[in-house]
Order: structure tokens, then C-alpha cells, then sequence
């Protein structure tokens, strides 16, 4: 609990420079106290106040800050003190994506050893490392990899999910790392939200039921033998709060809610993980009415570590102190303010520290302050046993590699593939399919195991993997042929043509893998957004063949058009690793028994429009076509029809506007650089580099987390950088609407040679323009947004119906420039930068 002074003091604090952000209103009452499982330890406390006393101001701020290991060396943790490192998502040991367990657990033991010595007594006070393991320990290559919380929320199994969050504990302690930052409570109350398949469901109270398994799945029972023992990690509750509920959907939004309704619903996830004991708390980029969290003192100290009597530490999230008004990623008195005791600054962290010690002389900070964060973080560091030598050497020298992915949890994973998955559709009863039928198997996700596992897989957007980086894994073709194997058949094909007339197909579509930001939709309508796997359902659908559609999905989605040309319809979610679980539950047994009952039931409802997006919490909602529950068995008499409503399309000019990078490229354009060596380069993590080495692609935060790409050419060949589609996309009504090609960039330095901006239609097909002109006269360092006429593209010959490469750019000299935003608006021709229309 939060001591009645120190609040005090932060209050008296709130009124000079610098101060956390207060609320605007506050309503009593309305936040209850949640019982603390953890006992009291007196002796416990008793060590941790022991060490406090010992401790300089500089050790004491290392303490509160954490760094990513891409930013910190083990020397680096070793002359700072530093409380915490982390791993982002797509960063490795070495940087290598298919680092070994075993280096993984050198580098944790590296900077284990490397922890600070405190006072004369010689204390060692070790880190924590923090890791994303949102779906098992999914950053890790050969990691089993769950489905995600979506999927979790309709198999309604406790017991499950805390079997899981076991599971992954194990294999996080087995790499020596000590805290998974997870599980995310959110209650999403908007599906065009980007983390929609991070929450478990709509529904606080099943939120608040999986939220409590998960955490003493990863921690162990509080007060039971074992908790935060050997094969259980720190668990930790995110984002606070109402990171679900924003406006409009909008990642790191505003969340314009009640007080009551902040606790009541978006409070019930930390009600159960609270409860079950969470030792730490992750704060939300959002704001609540206007305020960001990171400096919202309100809901951080008053309320989390006071009402709610909150004894563990808050941690920031990526860079989010630097949301915070008058902040910047280095310097953040409000959020100190605030009650963030741990600082993610992942590569600011040296001026962080700086800046936080000359906070604290000018008496910005008061000493109080830096004690409660600190007694925070050692309290929890000695629950798990780390201010005991003996126990903490025990974490690092007795882990097991082999746990990684082992047996039992890819087959307690592929339990989970088989609960998650809800039936909506099955007509005639044609599931359980029969074991020896001659099967196709079409779709893009069929044989993608980067794609049915969704975002948070290797990479933090999930992009850019094979089957090849996925080690004893299984795609659902793969699953699918196994299961008929020695009595049918199964061919594989994306496109849905076939050498054999198949007797069934089995069709695997829906959305590419996204992580926060990149994930936002504007609406929820699947054909709309990837129209040439409507077009497979179709054309087997009009060639007499029975079609199963498997849904892959992080949301709900509009799907009328594709359950309409479907004789099954499952939504299988984001199953993950075990693909094969999918086939467990579409097909009979040897004996044509039904092997495994569809049990999984909507942990959202299902909407009925593409834009019925909103969980609206009143009797005057609209109605879903699948209410929140909803799920059929084999049991089920379906009485769903082939023709749900699908408005007809409405004659117009074409869309207002088409995102082909926003945060990141937007379905279903994909980000890529290239250089003689190899012209298509799939970008992955937050640095690529082409095969040559001409140009050099790096994320960064302009307004928002890696929202933001730096190009780099360094003169020693043609390189480019570019957006492309696959299939190419129509965009003729967008030339026809006086539509141009508009990019948000910023130059850092003048280029050498000629720099091309090109739209291809299948190389050598498209058009090019020299915009080396404008790059010599627009000012350095400076953002701007530059825009091209698409009559340029077209007259020059791009043939715009058929355009696979939405934007290009390219030079043989230097060059550095940043973008990022790259669209085409709909009238925008007339005021372009270069016109080429009439």
C-alpha cells in the first residue's frame, strides 16, 4: 500500500514545474480494494528495508530504469546497477531470430552476473528480464507458440488457461528470464482495435475468470508451496487501463468513459489478476478523458496502489513517457510523479538516468518518491527469491533448454487449438468431414504457420516468417494430411485450382498477421480488404464442390459474402504452433466416430454489418448475426441460410482514400527493400538490410511506437524500398477520382544520384518520376508531405488495374530519408507537387 505521506507529498509535488497531469473529476466509491493473496512477511520487508538504506541515489535510479538488450551491454548493467533489461518484439540474442535456447540463456546469465554490488555489505541485487511471452514464449525460435487470448476467451476453460500460462512459465524460466510481460486484461469494446486477439473477450466477468488463471498459471498459487518458485516467472497486468475501450478503436487513443465504467468493465481483467496475485503492472499508451495514463497520478497512485492496495511496481511501457505532455523518451518528471516506478526507455535509458538524478537535486522528485519505486521493486525481486544468492544463482544454473517447445505443451497447445475453435455454419451437417475423401486444401493460411499465429511471433508484427523459422510446428495442411494420409488424400493449393477434383475443400483465409497500431482497421469487411479469397469460395462453390471455410482471424469480422459461399464455416482464430489441432476437430475418427465435438463458443459477437463494430452495452444495440455465446456442436441442427445480407456495392467514384503505410504498411501491402543481390527483400523487425548491404531500413518513434521507417542508401549500388501487393489491386478508380500519391517523408540528406518514385503493374510494367528535384529544394530534418499525380504513373504507362507496387523508391547514390505515411487521396491531383493530369 502506498504510504499516506508519500501520496502527500506527490500531491504538494502536482503544483510545481513539471508535475503529473491531475484528473479532471474523480467520482468516490467506485474502485473496491482488492485482497492481496500474497502474505505478509515481515522478515521479508525487513531485508528489503535493510538494502533501501544501503543504497546510493545512483543505485537506487538504476534500479527504476530498463533498458532493451539491443541498447545494453552486460558491462553497461554492471557499472550502472540497472534494475531491468527487456526484449522487444523481433529482438534476439545476437540478433539473430533463430538464436538458440542456450543463447538466450548466456546472455541472461551474463547480465545476471553482471548485477550490481550495493553498499559496503557487498549486496548483489540482479535484474529482471522482461519478455513478451503473450502467446507462450513466443520471441523465442522452436518456443511453443498458444493461441491468442481471443482464442483462449472461447474455449471458457480456466483450467486450460492456466495450464498455458504453466506451460509458458516453463519455458520462459527455461532461457533464464524471470518475467513475462503478460497477460493482457483489456475488455475490447471495439473490434477495429489492432489488439482486439489480445483480450480475452467482450465479457468483464470471463475477462476477469481467464485473466486469474493466466497469472497463477505464470506465478504459481499466492500463498501456496511454489509461487514465484523454480518454473514460474513474474506475471504481468496491462495495460492500465481501458486500453479496450478507446474511441473509434484507436490504438493509444482516448477512452471517453465514465468512472464507473472504467472500473466496472475495463477494471475487471486487474480485479482477477490482482487478485490471483500480479506482482507488476504495465501502464497503457492511452489516455482516459483527455489524460495520457503514463501521467495520469490519479488512476496510477490513488487509485491502483491506493484503492485497489496495489503492493507491487508499475511499469512503463515502450517509450510511453514520452507521450506524456512536456515530456519527452529521456526526461519525465510527471511520470515519475505519476507512480511509474520502472522506466521502459529502451534506448534512451543513459539520459533517462541523467535526467532523473538532476530531477531529484533540483527537488523536482522528491527522495520519497524514488524510495517507494525502489522499495517496490526490490519487494517484488524478493518474492522471487532474488535477494537470496543461493536462489537467484539457481534461476540461471539450473535451467532445462529442452522445455522449449517440448512434447507435452505442443500437445497441451494443440488442446487449445481444438477448444478455441467455434463452428457458425455447417450445413447439411458435412462436419466431421470422413477420413478418406480426396481433399483439397486452398487459401493463403493453409500452409502458413507465420500466419495462423498471428502477431507477437518472432517478430512483433509477426511479418516476415516461413514455415522454416517454426521448428516442429505444424501448419493446417500439414495437420490435414497427416489425418488422411493412408485413406484420402489432400492437395495443397493456394489459389484453389486443383489436378484432382476434390470431394471437399477445405479453404483457409482472412487476415495477415499485425501487432498494436499496424493492426487499426477502419471497418470490419473481410472481402473488402482481400477479395481474391472470396473469389476462390466462389468459383468451387460454382463448380458443385462442398466448401469448409477456416477463418484465421484477431477479430470478429463481417464475413456475410464468405459464410454465403460456405457450406461450413469455422473460425479458428489465431491458433498458433499446432495446426493440426484443426484437423483433430474436422474430421472423424478411423471408425467414423466423432472424434473431437466443436465446443468453443464467440468471445465477441459477430457482426451483422461491416461497420457494427462497437460493443454497445444497452438494450438498444443493434443485433449481432451471432451474439456473444454463440457456437454450434456437431450436435446443433443449423438452420442458417446461403443468403445473408450483403448490401449491393453502390455505384461511386471509388474510395476517398487508400492507406498503403500508416504505422506501418496496411493490409495488403507489404513493406520490402532490395539491391541487385536480391530485389525483394521482406522487411522484418525494427532493422533490415539488403542483401548487398545498399540500403538500410530502421523503425523509429515519431509520434507513436515504430511508427516510422529511415531509409539509408550508402551509395554502393542501386537499392529501393517499396510497398507492394499480392494479388495486385485495381486501382483505377482512384486515377479516375484525380487520386495522387501522397508520402509523409523527411529528407536527412541530399542524395548523390537521381532518385526515382515508381508504380509498377508487374516489372517491367509501370512508370517512374525523377524526384530529385524536390529533394534538393525541400529544407533537411524537416517533415513535409510530398505528392505525386497518378495521371503521371498512367500516362506513363502503369496500367493502373493492375498495380502490384504502390510506391517505390529508388537510387544508385547516398540518400537518407524517413517516412511515415504513404497514401492515395481522391482529388488531391489538383494541388500535387507533380501534375500530369488534364
Amino acid at each position: 500500500m502506498y504510504k499516506k505521506s508519500t501520496i502527500l507529498v506527490a500531491v504538494c509535488m502536482a503544483t510545481i514545474v513539471g508535475a503529473a497531469e491531475p484528473i479532471k473529476t474523480a467520482t468516490p466509491n467506485v474502485w473496491q480494494a482488492i485482497p492481496n493473496p500474497v502474505p505478509a512477511n515481515p522478515e521479508l520487508d525487513k531485508r528489503v528495508e535493510q538494502i533501501l538504506a544501503q543504497m546510493t541515489l545512483e543505485q537506487k535510479v538504476a534500479q527504476m530504469i530498463q533498458p532493451e538488450i539491443r541498447s545494453v551491454t552486460p558491462a553497461d548493467v554492471r557499472k550502472y546497477g540497472l534494475g531491468s533489461v527487456l526484449n522487444g518484439g523481433g529482438s534476439f540474442p545476437k540478433g539473430n531470430k533463430r538464436a538458440a535456447v542456450s543463447d538466450w540463456t548466456a546472455l541472461a546469465k551474463a547480465y545476471f552476473e553482471a548485477a550490481s554490488i550495493v553498499g559496503e555489505s557487498k549486496i548483489v541485487v540482479p535484474i529482471l528480464w522482461g519478455t513478451d511471452a503473450v502467446h507462450g514464449h513466443n520471441n523465442v525460435y522452436g518456443a511453443t507458440l498458444f493461441p491468442h487470448n481471443i482464442g483462449l476467451g472461447a474455449t471458457r476453460d480456466a483450467e486450460l488457461v492456466k495450464a498455458i500460462g504453466l506451460a509458458t512459465a516453463n519455458e520462459v524460466a527455461a532461457t533464464g528470464i524471470e518475467w513475462a510481460f503478460a497477460p493482457t486484461v483489456a475488455v475490447t469494446s471495439d473490434f477495429r482495435w489492432g489488439r482486439t486477439y489480445e483480450s480475452f473477450s467482450e465479457d468483464p466477468a470471463l475477462v476477469q475468470k481467464l485473466s486469474a488463471s493466466v497469472v497463477e498459471g505464470l506465478q504459481g498459487t499466492a500463498g501456496q508451496p511454489g509461487f514465484l518458485g523454480p518454473g514460474h516467472v513474474l506475471a504481468t497486468a496491462k495495460h492500465f487501463i481501458g486500453d479496450g475501450g478507446t474511441k473509434n478503436g484507436m490504438d493509444q487513443g482516448d477512452t471517453l468513459v465514465t468512472e464507473q465504467e472504467l472500473a466496472a468493465i475495463h477494471g475487471a481483467g486487474y480485479r482477477g489478476a490482482l487478485g490471483a496475485g500480479a506482482q507488476t503492472v504495465m501502464v497503457s499508451f492511452s489516455s482516459w478523458q483527455g489524460v495520457k495514463l503514463h501521467g495520469h497520478r490519479y488512476l496510477l497512485t490513488d487509485v491502483l496502489k491506493g484503492k485497489l492496495g496495489f503492493d507491487g511496481f508499475i511499469v512503463s511501457d515502450w517509450n510511453g513517457i514520452g507521450q506524456v505532455s512536456g515530456c519527452s523518451n529521456s526526461a519525465c518528471v510527471p511520470a515519475v510523479l505519476a507512480g511509474i516506478d520502472m522506466f521502459m526507455v529502451p534506448e534512451d535509458w543513459k539520459a533517462f538516468y541523467t535526467n532523473l538524478l538532476a530531477s531529484v537535486g533540483r527537488g523536482e522528485v522528491p527522495v520519497e518518491r524514488i524510495n517507494d519505486a525502489v522499495r517496490r521493486i526490490l519487494r517484488v525481486k524478493a518474492r522471487l527469491g532474488l535477494l537470496d544468492p543461493a536462489i537467484a544463482a539457481q534461476r540461471h544454473n539450473n535451467v532445462t533448454p529442452s522445455i522449449v517447445g517440448q512434447a507435452s505443451h505442443r500437445e497441451l497447445a494443440r488442446r487449445a487449438v481444438r477448444e478455441s475453435l467455434v463452428l457458425l455454419k455447417n450445413k447439411d451437417a458435412i462436419l466431421p468431414l470422413k477420413r478418406n475423401l480426396n481433399v483439397l486444401v486452398a487459401g493463403p493460411g493453409a500452409d502458413d504457420i507465420g500466419r495462423q499465429s498471428g502477431g507477437w511471433t518472432l517478430t512483433w508484427q509477426g511479418t516476415g516468417n516461413t514455415n522454416a523459422d517454426f521448428p516442429r510446428a505444424t501448419s493446417i495442411y500439414a495437420g490435414i494430411a497427416e489425418t488422411v494420409k493412408g485413406y484420402g488424400s489432400a492437395e495443397l493449393s493456394v489459389s484453389g485450382a486443383y489436378k484432382k477434383r476434390p470431394d471437399v475443400a477445405i479453404v483457409v483465409l482472412g487476415e495477415e498477421p499485425y501487432a498494436e497500431g499496424q493492426g487499426d482497421r477502419s471497418n470490419l469487411n473481410l472481402s473488402a480488404a482481400r477479395p481474391a479469397e472470396l473469389e476462390i469460395l466462389k468459383s468451387l462453390k460454382a463448380q458443385g464442390i462442398p466448401v469448409v471455410t477456416v477463418l484465421l482471424t484477431g477479430r470478429p469480422l463481417w464475413t456475410n459474402p464468405e459464410i454465403n459461399n460456405s457450406n461450413a464455416f469455422v473460425v479458428a482464430w489465431l491458433p498458433g504452433s499446432e495446426g493440426a489441432g484443426i484437423a483433430d476437430v474436422l474430421f472423424r475418427a478411423v471408425d467414423g466416430a466423432v472424434q473431437h465435438d466443436v465446443t468453443g463458443q464467440l468471445p465477441f459477437r459477430w457482426p451483422a454489418e461491416p461497420n457494427q463494430a462497437q460493443v454497445i452495452r444497452t438494450s438498444a444495440a443493434p443485433a449481432p448475426l451471432f451474439a456473444l455465446g454463440y457456437g454450434l456442436s456437431y450436435k446443433s441442427s443449423d438452420t442458417l441460410s446461403d443468403t445473408l445480407p450483403v448490401p449491393l456495392a453502390v455505384a461511386s467514384k471509388g474510395p476517398a482514400e487508400i492507406k498503403l503505410f500508416e504505422r506501418g504498411p496496411v493490409s495488403p501491402w507489404r513493406l520490402s527493400v532490395g539491391d541487385k543481390a536480391r530485389w525483394v527483400f521482406p522487411v522484418t523487425g525494427s532493422k533490415t538490410t539488403s542483401a548487398n548491404g545498399v540500403i538500410t531500413l530502421t523503425s523509429f518513434d515519431r509520434n507513436v511506437q515504430e511508427d516510422s521507417r529511415r531509409a539509408v542508401w550508402n551509395g554502393s549500388g542501386v537499392g529501393q524500398v517499396f510497398l507492394h501487393a499480392e494479388p495486385a489491386q485495381d486501382l483505377s478508380a482512384m486515377r479516375a477520382a484525380g487520386g495522387a500519391l501522397i508520402i509523409d517523408m523527411m529528407l536527412e540528406s541530399r542524395p548523390t544520384n537521381p532518385v526515382e518514385l515508381r508504380i509498377d503493374c508487374g516489372y517491367p510494367c509501370g512508370a517512374k518520376g525523377n524526384i530529385s528535384g524536390i529533394l534538393e529544394q525541400v529544407p533537411l530534418n524537416t517533415w513535409f508531405s510530398f505528392s505525386m499525380d497518378l495521371a503521371c504513373f498512367e500516362n506513363a504507362g502503369a496500367d493502373m488495374k493492375k498495380v502490384d507496387t504502390g510506391m517505390l523508391i529508388a537510387t544508385g547514390g547516398k540518400l537518407s530519408l524517413s517516412f511515415t505515411g504513404v497514401r492515395m487521396v481522391a482529388g488531391a491531383a489538383a494541388t500535387s507537387d507533380i501534375r500530369c493530369g488534364k
